[in-house]
């Protein structure tokens, strides 16, 4: 168990490792890997009210509204208050990284600077188990059986927003929306 209440966040774009990053840091520091893309997926699958705003936003390619995933997130924080925690995927946005300074002090910030052809390349060839979030990679951490998740034996599918020609635009968006939140924890 880790000695201090960290509070930590992994920024980057996607396909830049994010979830894998914190997954290790999690598991060698004692931390509560708190991914907001999980949080998603969970509500989803509950087909909450969040959940169904979130998937009508997810299916088009969309970032879900930032009053949406901060209500998720400030809700997953506020039981997390005696425990240190790493969060991956929260804040994408200045709206968002305001609403978490509001309630909580960051004591490290984590960027990931990875090149855009590397991006590009990693989204193109990234599937995913869409109950679980597991993601592979057909280029470096592929499935033992083509398509098939290795846990469940279930399908795997490739994200809409992950298909080369999506790839630039979303790649773009972020770093738009990313900016100011860099500029901000600077």
């Amino acid at each position: 168990m880790a000695s201090k209440l960290l509070r930590a966040v992994v920024l980057g774009p996607p396909g830049s490792g994010k979830g894998t990053v914190c997954e290790r840091i999690a598991k060698s520091f004692g931390l509560k890997h708190l991914s907001s893309g999980q949080f998603l997926r969970e509500n989803i699958r509950a087909n909450s009210d969040i959940g169904l705003l979130a998937k009508q936003h997810l299916e088009k390619g969309l970032l879900v509204p930032d009053h949406v995933i901060t209500r998720v997130m400030m809700t997953e924080l506020e039981k997390m208050q005696t425990q240190p925690w790493l969060l991956d995927g929260f804040p994408r946005t200045l709206g968002q990284a305001e609403s978490l300074d509001g309630i909580c002090d960051l004591d490290l910030v984590i960027s990931l600077n990875i090149p855009f052809e590397t991006l590009k390349d990693r989204l193109s060839a990234r599937w995913i188990h869409p109950a679980s979030g597991r993601v592979y990679n057909m280029e470096f951490n592929p499935p033992q059986i083509h398509g098939i998740d290795d846990i469940t034996g279930e399908p795997l599918i490739q994200r809409e927003d992950d298909k080369p020609e999506a790839v630039a635009a979303r790649l773009r968006k972020y770093k738009d929306a990313a900016k100011p939140v860099m500029e901000l924890y600077k």
